[in-house]
Order: structure tokens, then C-alpha cells, then sequence
């Protein structure tokens, strides 16, 4: 299969502005693409993984991506998908976002000689109002932009000519990267086809209409429930560890429906059309060892995080399910109960029933009681069933944390002041 092929059958294709077009200047040579992402905040989260995903599989096809991270339209606003005004942000926000999703693609993408890194504040900002005007806006049909859905969508309840000049900007990015680094693609989701088409616009009316520049964008990823993909109970799913630590990362992937994980196989791994296919397979016959979705987990996590990262989530995923968190270090626990509500202690020594019933871990000494004598209760990996030890917070996990697990699965943090 060629890349196109490829992005077909895994879906992963929404527009093309000229199917024929592109795919015969992709098998002829080596390509120029690139894709932006504005620095709206410090991390990305994995919405946005999906463009980037395609940017890897160009890469290894033997082209050229471009990873643009927007310095100057970020300042200003996209007023895509969005039904009011953006709040702008200062522009040493803009320069500590711009520095952290820089370090987060060049994670991504490695050390790669393939890839290279621009921002487009290095050419926006040295554009003056009259060049911008004379040289770029002449170019620009109001009408044309007003017709755009992105712009269309606002003008009920309004947008300003700030966010209405947006795909004007992405616009000189297409064309300062088709004159300065042979740029001939842009990916992008589906809500950036008018600024893409408003790009490749610009580029023929300044530069020809012959100059073959394309655009693409990819696919609106909805789960089969028909909601947006993309967040777990907690909010969204961050690539920054900080965020979303690997272990919750991990448990989303893992965690996904049985009727979305092939489609999520074909769009976030590389794994091949025959080992997707063997997956599917295991899915229909044993969806219950819930082997797709451990190797969704794994493929992706390792992608994002690194191969370090993903054997700790896999360690704390077993440890937790089997209960010997005994195993497990201070930070492992940190991060494996980061999200879950906790209960602060005090360091004194005190008997099972007491800690149970004072700390909220149990509803009262009778009920306490009976659970321990039933051998549902676990502190710190070891099940108790004594009435008269004594739970000392000082001696597992640094002193910083004692566990409790009420039954199988109810697990409960106390963390030592």
C-alpha cells in the first residue's frame, strides 16, 4: 500500500482538495507536509494526537513533516469550533506554551533528520500592517471568507476582525512554507479545511495557478456512542505526565469499548494490517481477555511516553488488580491514586477498628468489625483479620500513604500529614 492507501483503510481520511492530484505527487517524490497546532495551552491533549499520528505515518513513507507551532497565530486566535471570543493571552503565555508543546512533538518525534520544527512568529511578526495589508489582504476576498464555515458559523452572534483575519495568517504560514521549504501538503482536522483551502487560495493567486500545493484533513472522532472522543471522567486526556499521569493514560486506552478499539488500532499504532486483523479476530471470538485493548494501551502508551513509563503502568495496573501493592514504590502509589479523592491522617500508631472508623474508611465499629473478621480488608497490600493490630502509617511507602482496600476492587488513600 502507498500512504494513501494506507490512510484510507485505516480511515483516517475526511477532505482531500484533490485526491488524484496528491497521490501522484506522493509516489513521485519525496513531499513537504506540515501541520500546526497553536499553543492555546501548555500541553496537548490526545485530540490532537490524531494529525500528528498522520505526520509520523508521511514520515516514515519517506517525507518531510513539518511541525509548525503557531507562536503568533496562537496570540491572536482561532476562532474555529468555537461560539465566542477567545481570551488573549499575554505573550509570555504564549512563549512558555510555545517552549512546552515544542519539547512534547520533539518527544514525539524523536531526533528524526525527517522532521523539522517552525513557528510561525518567526515570519508573522516581522510582517508590517501595510505589507499585511498591500502584499496578503489584496490577495483575500472578503466574500470568500465570509462564505468559510468557521467564519459563518460566528456571524450571528458575532466575531471580530481580529479572529475574522485568522485564515488570513494561516494562510501567509502555507505560502512562507511552499517558497522557503518546499511545502506542497497541509494536514489538518476537519474543523481547518477553510483556512487550508484559504492557504492554497492564496498561494495560487500570488504565485500561480498551476503551483501544486494540496490540503487534507482528517476524519471528526466520535466513540460508538456518538460522543467526542478524547476524555475520560476526569476531563481530557493530557500528553504532558504532569496532567495525566502514564498510569491513567494507560487505563484510558485500555479501558476502551470493544466496538472502538479496532478503529482506535487502526488510527493511534502502527501495527499492520494483518496484526490489526488477528486483533479483530480475538475481539470477536474472546472479547473478555481483552487482548486488542491491551495492546492499544501498550502501543500507544509507548509512542507518547516511552517504553520506561509504560512497564511502570503495566506494574501498577497487575499490582492493583491483584492487591500486592506491597511492591510498589511511594511515587508508584502517587501515581497510581493521583485522581482519587484521599483522606489526610495523622502519623500516630492506632488500632484497625479506630483508623477504619475515624478516618470514614468504615461507617462504624460494628460494620468494621465484620469486615475484617470476613477478610475484606486489606491495609497496605496485606489482608488483616485481627481486631487488636495496631496500623502504623510510618511503614510502607515512605510513611507518605496507606492503603486500604475494602472487598475485590474499593480501594480507599490515606495520605500522612
Amino acid at each position: 500500500m502507498d500512504i494513501i492507501e494506507e490512510l484510507t483503510w485505516r480511515g483516517a481520511i475526511n477532505q482531500q482538495t484533490d485526491a488524484e492530484g496528491l497521490k501522484e505527487l506522493l509516489n513521485e517524490k519525496s513531499v513537504g507536509l506540515y501541520c500546526g497546532a497553536d499553543p492555546t495551552g501548555d500541553s496537548l491533549h490526545i485530540g490532537h494526537l490524531i494529525p500528528f499520528m498522520m505526520m509520523k505515518r508521511f514520515e516514515l513513507a519517506g517525507h518531510r513533516p513539518h511541525i509548525l507551532i503557531g507562536g503568533a497565530t496562537g496570540s491572536i486566535g482561532d476562532p474555529s469550533g468555537r461560539k465566542s471570543e477567545r481570551q488573549l493571552q499575554t505573550m509570555e503565555v504564549v512563549k512558555h506554551n510555545v517552549k512546552c508543546l515544542t519539547e512534547q512533538m520533539q518527544k514525539l518525534f524523536g531526533d528524526s533528520a525527517q522532521v523539522t520544527f517552525v513557528n510561525n512568529y518567526d515570519w508573522l511578526s516581522k510582517i508590517s500592517l501595510l505589507d499585511f495589508l498591500r502584499d496578503y489582504g489584496k490577495f483575500v476576498n472578503v466574500n470568500t471568507m465570509l462564505a468559510k464555515d468557521i467564519v459563518a458559523s460566528r456571524l450571528e452572534t458575532g466575531i471580530s476582525y481580529t479572529e475574522f483575519t485568522y485564515q488570513i495568517l494561516q494562510s501567509i504560514d502555507f505560502l512562507t512554507l511552499y517558497r522557503e521549504k518546499d511545502i506542497q501538503l497541509q494536514i489538518g482536522g476537519g474543523d481547518q479545511w477553510g483556512n487550508i483551502t484559504a492557504g492554497i487560495d492564496l498561494i495560487h493567486r500570488i504565485e500561480g495557478s498551476d503551483v501544486k500545493v494540496y490540503g487534507l484533513t482528517i476524519p471528526l472522532m466520535l466513540k460508538a456512542d456518538g460522543t467526542k472522543f478524547g476524555k475520560s471522567a476526569g476531563g481530557a486526556v493530557w500528553l504532558d505526565p504532569k496532567k495525566t499521569s502514564p498510569y491513567e493514560f494507560y487505563q484510558f486506552w485500555i479501558n476502551q469499548d470493544d466496538r472502538d478499539v479496532i478503529k482506535y488500532l487502526k488510527y493511534f499504532t502502527f501495527l499492520t494490517k494483518e496484526e490489526i486483523a488477528e486483533l479483530e479476530e480475538e475481539v470477536a471470538k474472546r472479547p473478555e481477555k481483552r487482548l486488542a485493548q491491551r495492546r492499544l494501551a501498550e502501543e500507544v502508551t509507548r509512542f507518547v511516553h516511552g517504553e520506561t513509563a509504560l512497564l511502570s503502568a503495566q506494574k501498577i495496573t497487575e499490582k492493583l488488580f491483584s492487591g500486592e501493592i506491597r511492591d510498589l514504590s511511594a511515587d508508584e502509589i502517587a501515581e497510581a491514586f493521583d485522581k482519587m479523592p484521599h483522606t489526610e491522617i495523622s502519623s500516630e500508631a492506632t488500632n484497625i477498628v479506630d483508623f477504619l472508623v475515624n478516618n470514614g474508611f468504615e461507617s462504624s465499629k460494628r460494620q468494621a468489625r465484620e469486615d475484617i473478621k470476613n477478610g475484606a480488608i486489606t491495609i497496605n497490600g496485606e489482608r488483616r483479620r485481627e481486631l487488636d493490630i495496631i496500623i502504623d502509617p510510618n511503614e510502607a511507602f515512605d510513611g507518605k500513604f496507606v492503603v486500604i482496600r475494602r472487598g475485590k476492587k474499593k480501594y480507599f488513600l490515606a495520605v500522612v500529614k
